[in-house]
């Protein structure tokens, strides 16, 4: 039964769903259900050198005694071992690396520690569940940019324990690490929760800034450990040694209870009535068919969270659930609420208190309550949409179930390769391994402006270099630098030429690099936010709209020179979509395979991109109006995987000259929208162009390439699963039952070319022709 409801979750599965057969051809939406049976959990004593007084605090917060993976980890840390440990949501892994710091804490009482967070909200809520221990001499403080000045001061002077993330840690405590000399001289421990969302070029910044913290830790005479907690990933601990630069040991047995659940997957219908791109079939929107789900399990009395990718379709999924639910009980209008980022802190307290209190019953949300937020116990978890890795659908789904009772968890399809591979292939979710984290530390174009910072804080030394930086990468990118200007070189190292400026403040650890772009309103001058300028042609053209929060404005211009776009209020019914032409050349070749009538290579590449003009369309996908434009061509230096097929072999798999174009078109879209499925990363990080024969290759070729500059590892992800990939793509495109191509297979929302030509059945040929030639073992 789930939990307080008094339903089975077998009996929730029947709700608006047509009972019998769960294959397509039923009309049964439920693809597929599996109940994952509870787990008991194993307690240890508490560790001998814990302090009685850090027991007794975390007895009466309700902590009997450490679960088996908690007091493995904390003993690791506590010998000073570099660890990370990854388990489940909800599994306690705040206690692994509170315990050897408190007990640190109790015996040094001038010790320190840095706990880095990805958000504020998560930092805030670790900061208040560490208060409420009471456990005298802690001074605790937090350290973000919501942190008054006044503040700040007090925490930098008299902090033994500092909250922060990430963006602080560049922008502030380095660059004035001397005002900081007190606090680092001290660190003994650094903490680095939720670190498997530093992943990409975020990633590559933070496992830099992570070696400028320690670099200059060290000259302040401090070694600190580091503990890492993680959502389980593929392989943690060589993860965690990219990231860091040590080499640290995984704890990955997780000792914590489970209680049963239920997962279904759960394919919306098509409707016949609709039809959209090119006339392509549609289904039923996720986030609709979520908001129905919602409010029957609100009307059935069960707690439930529904995730929802956006902002503004967490709102929409939350009020579209209070209506359903208005027709049949008024009064349960009010338990249900959105819940996103972008609150108030303490609206979102409330929310999270009446959640866990059960006044609210149902909550529609984005990812804000996925990562450490003290929201667990609940009896059911609907996921609209695979949330683009398996470790993100395990954490949203850990949210909901109790010890002793059963729980239910649905994931919804979007119209989405992706998610119409996982519900037709429940094992590549339900039973494969946790995706392994992509980051590249090489990167010349996050090691520049990381270099950069670092030679501003402190000189650049060769052993620096060889030491921290890891050697012949650094070396060149140094040499650039020099060569450039930005740095100096002398016999002593590199050096900053400024005492004035500091380059932190120019670089955007989240960001591309190449800078952003303002939003302004033009009629108030109001700032809106920002766009990557790489993406702003596409996004925040002349005549775009543009949507902020929910609200809609339409472009009026857009300056790439200046970084300015003004735009104008405006509730449009159109929408509009922005074509462009591509093409990339092979800049050098770092790995190829010859499999006969099929190449298969990996290597760098320049992607350049011209917006020549957008369509507005109606709602219904229909074409109002083609709009040229005058955009200048951008280029992008990055790394690609790419394959070509022989002109013979595709004649023998019967695909003709005049398909080949939209044979390969498909193909392309398709495997851009499962390599999700094997680096963790989403389908906007990644790009592709295919072609009937490409001027360097003499060949029909696909290339599927990084979008970010010098690359972030997803292409050489995919080079290494070449098989395993291409044949999951060939898979969604045959399990999909549209007859030509649709958004679930072959459609891209991406696409330059208006998803123009696509040819379905030529893409599962060419994947056939591909796939039949590469080891069957490989990945």
């Amino acid at each position: 039964m789930l939990a307080g409801s008094g339903i089975d979750p077998g009996a929730v599965l029947e709700l608006g769903s047509p009972r019998g057969s769960s294959d397509a051809e039923s009309g049964n939406p439920l693809r597929h259900a599996v109940r994952l049976p509870p787990r008991p959990g194993r307690r240890v004593a508490w560790p001998a050198w814990v302090p009685g007084s850090v027991v007794e605090a975390l007895r009466a917060a309700g902590v009997a005694a450490p679960w088996t993976h908690q007091a493995e980890c904390a003993e690791l840390a506590h010998a000073g071992r570099d660890v990370i440990v990854a388990t489940g949501t909800a599994s306690g892994k705040s206690l692994v690396y509170q315990l050897p710091v408190l007990s640190r804490f109790e015996v040094d009482p001038r010790a320190t520690a840095l706990y880095l967070s990805p958000t504020k909200a998560l930092a805030a809520d670790q900061l208040r569940a560490l208060t409420a221990l009471g456990i005298d001499g802690l001074r605790p403080a937090p350290f973000d940019g919501d942190t008054p000045m006044e503040e700040r001061d007090w925490a930098r002077r008299n902090a033994r324990w500092l909250f922060s993330n990430p963006d602080m840690l560049h922008r502030s405590l380095l660059p004035r690490h001397g005002r900081w000399a007190t606090f680092l001289r001290r660190l003994s421990f650094v903490v680095l929760d939720e670190c498997h969302t530093y992943r990409g070029v975020f990633g590559s910044h933070v496992a830099l800034l992570l070696r400028r913290l320690l670099r200059v830790a060290g000259r302040y005479g401090a070694r600190p450990t580091i503990v890492l907690a993680s959502a389980t990933v593929a392989d943690p601990a060589a993860f965690a040694r990219t990231l860091t630069g040590r080499d640290v040991v995984a704890v990955t047995e997780d000792g914590s209870p489970s209680a049963g659940r239920t997962v279904a997957l759960w394919e919306p219908p098509l409707l016949p009535e609709l039809a959209g791109e090119n006339g392509a079939p549609v289904r039923r929107a996720a986030q609709a068919e979520s908001a129905r789900m919602l409010a029957d399990l609100v009307v059935e009395g069960a707690r439930t969270l529904a995730f929802v990718r956006s902002r503004r379709g967490a709102e929409l999924t939350a009020l579209g659930a209070q209506r359903a639910v208005a027709e049949v009980d008024p009064d349960l209008v009010r338990r249900i609420a959105a819940y996103r980022g972008g609150y108030l802190p303490e609206e979102r307290r409330a929310l999270e208190s009446a959640l866990a209190a059960g006044d609210l019953l149902g909550v529609a949300t984005t990812s804000a309550l996925e990562l450490g937020v003290d929201i667990a116990g609940l009896d059911a978890v609907v996921v609209a949409g695979f949330p683009g890795t398996r470790a993100s659908f395990w954490q949203q789904a850990g949210r909901a179930g109790r010890v002793r009772d059963e729980a239910l968890v649905v994931l919804v399809a979007r119209d989405d390769p992706m998610d119409t591979y996982l519900v037709h292939h429940p094992q590549a979710l339900l039973g494969a391994p946790i995706e392994g984290c992509v980051l590249d530390p090489s990167n010349p174009y996050v090691l520049a402006p990381q270099l950069a910072c670092a030679a501003a804080e402190l000189p650049l030394t060769e052993a620096d270099v060889d030491g921290i930086f890891e050697g012949t990468a650094a070396a060149a990118v140094l040499d650039e630098l020099v060569h450039d200007g930005v740095l100096r070189r002398r016999p002593a190292g590199w050096f900053w030429p400024s005492a004035q400026d500091q380059p932190a403040a120019a670089v955007d650890i989240r960001g591309s690099g190449l800078g952003q772009v303002a939003v302004v309103e033009a009629d108030t001058g109001r700032f809106l936010g920002t766009v990557e300028a790489t993406s702003a042609p596409g996004t925040a053209h002349p005549g775009a709209v543009y949507l902020h929060r929910g609200e809609s404005y339409v472009v009026e211009s857009l300056d790439l020179e200046t970084g300015m776009a003004l735009v104008r209020a405006a509730t449009p019914d159109w929408r509009t979509d922005a074509r462009s032409t591509s093409d990339v050349e092979i800049v050098a070749v770092r790995s190829h395979r010859d499999l006969g009538s099929v190449q298969v290579f990996f290597g760098e590449t320049r992607v350049t991109t011209q917006v020549i003009g957008y369509q507005r369309r109606a709602m219904d996908g229909t074409v109002l109006e083609t709009v040229p434009l005058d955009m200048p061509a951008q280029t992008l230096d990055t790394r690609a995987v790419w394959y070509t097929v022989d002109d013979q072999a595709l004649g023998e798999a019967g695909i003709r000259a005049a398909r080949i174009p939209g044979s390969l078109h498909a193909a392309e879209h398709a495997a851009i929208g499962l390599l999700p499925l094997f680096a963790i990363c989403d389908r906007w990080d990644v790009g592709g162009m295919s072609t009937a024969r490409h001027p360097q290759t003499e060949r029909p070729t696909v290339f599927v390439h990084d979008s970010h500059p010098g690359g972030a590892g997803l292409a050489e992800r995919g080079h290494a699963v070449l098989g395993r990939w291409l044949r999951a793509t060939r898979s969604a495109i045959a399990d999909c039952e549209c007859r030509a191509g649709c958004p679930s297979c072959v459609q891209s929302p991406k696409c330059g070319n208006g998803n123009a030509p696509l040819d379905k059945a030529g893409a599962a040929a060419i994947l056939d022709v591909v796939t039949a030639r590469l080891p069957r073992a490989e990945g």
